[in-house]
């Protein structure tokens, strides 16, 4: 799912940097990309966070059960 989100990210950014060039180039399209590549970024990197988060929930849990020998 996350792969498809940053898929969904890029498209969105590179879609809104060809419509800014429909009229030209000028520094507002500068500032409006970069903030685009800011906020898509940061999604990325949410993404990661919360993967990461998963991964060692599942390790701590995994440890916790093999030293009780509780079932899941």
């Amino acid at each position: 799912m996350d792969d498809a989100k940053r898929a969904g990210r890029e498209v969105e950014t590179e879609t809104k940097k060809g419509i800014r060039e429909l009229d030209g180039h000028d520094l507002g399209d500068d500032i409006g990309n970069a903030g685009d590549e800011v906020k898509k970024d940061l999604g990325n990197f949410g993404d990661d966070l919360r993967r990461g988060g998963r991964e060692v929930g599942r390790e701590i849990d995994d440890q916790v059960h093999d030293k009780d020998d509780t079932p899941r």
